[in-house]
């Protein structure tokens, strides 16, 4: 959950968020060094006399200044596209939920269930109770259990949408007349909320999403409930 002033990203949750947060660090120590090597330079260049003017015709220096840049990119490009295939495969997922965006609230089905789906909409400031968040409480949470792979589809009915968990490192767009999928798995139980983050119009802003990861024996109680 968000707080104020936060300046990093959520604590992760998932496998996968936790590697990017990984590869956030890795890249952001680049761009660290590269931005303290450049301003020490630069410093270099407008305090001391330029003495040793042989150097800028040296070959072995444009030799480094072209290869090291090459292989900074491999460094940062391979851990990239690792990750980007790990978003993207889906092994033997044990739950599907399928996902529809509305102007402007969202729909759930459990595709594994007969008939387990219900319509989830944003609490009024209103009606919301102690403890409750403004704007981002709904009045039918996403139950599902946690340590289990879990394929959401994730689609639309009207405009387009963004299904997004900050801290399960989600984010997959809501296109009508296209299906597309995210995998899901959390390693500890909570509540984790996101919100639409596709300007889909005027309540753009008042889509809530709420997660309720629980442990497995109590999924299956929640869900011979609703059945």
């Amino acid at each position: 959950m968000a707080h104020p002033m936060q300046l990093g990203f959520q604590d992760a949750t998932s496998p996968i968020m936790e590697e990017l947060l990984h590869f956030h660090d890795h890249a952001l120590m680049i761009v660290f060094l590269i931005s303290t090597l450049v301003l020490y330079i630069i410093t270099l260049m407008l305090t001391t006399k330029l003495t040793h003017t042989s150097t800028m015709d040296a070959q072995e220096v444009e030799t480094v200044w072209t290869i090291l840049p090459a292989i900074i990119l491999i460094l940062i490009a391979l851990p990239s596209l690792r990750i980007l295939y790990m978003m993207d495969e889906i092994n033997s997922p044990l739950l599907t939920v399928k996902t529809m965006g509305h102007q402007w609230y969202w729909s759930y089905e459990y595709t594994d269930y007969e008939d387990l789906n219900f319509d989830s909409y944003m609490i009024p400031t209103t009606d919301l109770k102690p403890g409750e968040l403004r704007l981002l409480e709904v009045d039918n949470r996403v139950v599902l259990p946690m340590e289990i792979t879990i394929r959401m589809l994730i689609s639309s009915e009207d405009v387009l949408h963004s299904w997004t968990i900050p801290s399960m490192g989600l984010k997959t767009d809501a296109v009508p007349g296209r299906l597309n999928q995210a995998t899901l798995m959390s390693t500890r139980p909570g509540l984790y909320y996101g919100q639409c983050s596709e300007i889909c119009g005027s309540n753009h802003s008042f889509m809530p999403i709420v997660l309720e990861l629980v442990p497995l024996k109590y999924f299956e109680n929640w869900s011979s409930s609703m059945l």
